[in-house]
């Protein structure tokens, strides 16, 4: 598919929610990868005995920089070999302009992911989307996450 015809199904679906995940466990073990990735050790991640002792949450709770770095896996641009949309050579995460971590995310919960499309522009090479990314937990009013991702599309 060419870029011009990629551009008009994006802007035909700005405002629109374009993607929803599958639900995902939050286990342990993800949170102590993630801390070893890192080197964030804080006890209300990677301790539960005294977590439940002690945290508020009476168990460990994922990193919330963790529950963002899934928004590639989540959103489905990183399967190989199946573009988010076709014609795009590769998808770059550009940035983000506002992210907010506005419930925690207990070790065992289920999260999903919901996008909306915010904008489409063009650039030199491609296409620059804005995307709201917000992460649900199963059983909760208030989400986990709520972003506003700029990814850059090449072509």
């Amino acid at each position: 598919m060419s870029i011009e015809n990629v551009r008009a199904e994006l802007l035909a679906k700005v405002g629109q929610e374009i993607h929803v995940s599958d639900w995902l466990q939050m286990t342990q073990e993800r949170i102590d990868a993630f801390a070893a990735a890192t080197g964030d050790f804080q006890w209300i991640h990677t301790d539960p005995e005294r977590a439940a002792k002690e945290s508020p949450w009476r168990r460990t709770i994922a990193h919330g920089y963790l529950t963002m770095s899934l928004y590639p896996m989540l959103r489905g641009i990183v399967s190989e070999g199946s573009p988010p949309y076709p014609g795009v050579r590769t998808v770059i995460n550009y940035g983000m302009n506002k992210m907010r971590f506005t419930n925690a995310v207990r070790e065992g919960a289920k999260l999903r992911s919901h996008t909306k499309l915010l904008a489409v522009e063009d650039f030199a090479g491609g296409l620059q989307i804005t995307e709201e990314f917000t992460v649900e937990l199963e059983g909760e009013k208030k989400p986990a996450c709520i972003a506003e991702i700029v990814m850059r599309l090449y072509f």
